[in-house]
């Protein structure tokens, strides 16, 4: 039986984990499962968004037993960042819908995501240190640029784990909810993007990753001039404005 599911209904995409015994810990397995996964989202032109959800919990962190005894190439080789690095880099938008634990691995996971909602009951942290090593799947790096240096720094050195209202006030999370609700209110997030100029979304997403690693701000701000313009090249545009003009509701297709 699989350990990794992915169903796709009205647009929305969701790669789940089911793994309940070890509370959705990841391992090589399966990050290579979501890694096949993807190239289904992909290839799917009715998707317009990916939320990834496992029931419970989301992901508490990664399977020690296969890194215990590791040596330099074997980390190498059971790292995740490239699975990581092309969630983070899909064109289509992405909500992590965290429930329960999500530590280490599985909230770097979660930090490869657009946006991040969790359950009022959840545990969020990095908890590496306290097994000798550090968050290697992109933490150091996209906590960072998500919360600050400070609070980064904060969570990476302690390893402690911090609750949902934490989270929110450091930004590590979007919104908290309530735990029964955590992927209903993810599935109408992602609903509501679904709705909008797919060719816009794709676009946007794209100029925001650009602009954060540009250091020159006007340079930033020409890079989103150039690729604002070119929507005007795009069927999407001309029926979204037409759609306004109308008063009704546009028919995009992401074209």
């Amino acid at each position: 039986m699989s350990q990794v599911t992915l169903k796709i209904e009205e647009g929305i995409a969701c790669i789940s984990v089911v793994r309940p015994e070890a509370l959705n810990a990841l391992n090589r397995e399966i990050v290579d499962e979501m890694d096949q996964l993807l190239d289904q989202v992909e290839k799917d032109d009715s998707a317009r968004c990916l939320i990834f959800y496992s029931e419970k919990n989301f992901a508490a962190g990664a399977d020690i037993k296969a890194m215990a005894e590791c040596d330099e190439e074997g980390a190498k080789a059971f790292a995740f960042s490239p699975v990581y690095n092309r969630i983070a880099d899909l064109p289509l938008p992405t909500i992590a819908a965290i429930e329960g634990y999500a530590l280490g691995g599985g909230m770097e996971l979660a930090m490869t995501c657009d946006i991040r909602i969790a359950g009022e009951s959840a545990k969020m942290g990095f908890p590496e240190v306290t097994l000798g090593i550090f968050p290697g799947a992109g933490g150091t790096i996209r906590v960072p640029r998500a919360v600050g240096e400070a609070f980064a720094k904060e969570l990476i050195f302690t390893g402690d784990a911090v609750s949902a209202q934490r989270a929110l006030q450091m930004g590590l999370v979007n919104r908290v909810t309530a735990d029964t609700d955590v992927y209903a209110e993810a599935e109408k997030m992602a609903k509501r993007i679904a709705k909008r100029g797919p060719a816009a979304i794709r676009m946007v997403k794209e100029v925001i990753r650009r602009g954060l690693e540009e250091p020159d701000q006007n340079r930033a701000i020409e890079i989103e001039a150039e690729q604002w313009a070119k929507l005007f090249t795009t069927y999407d545009q001309k029926e979204g404005m037409k759609a306004f003009i109308e008063k009704r509701k546009p028919r995009f297709e992401n074209r």
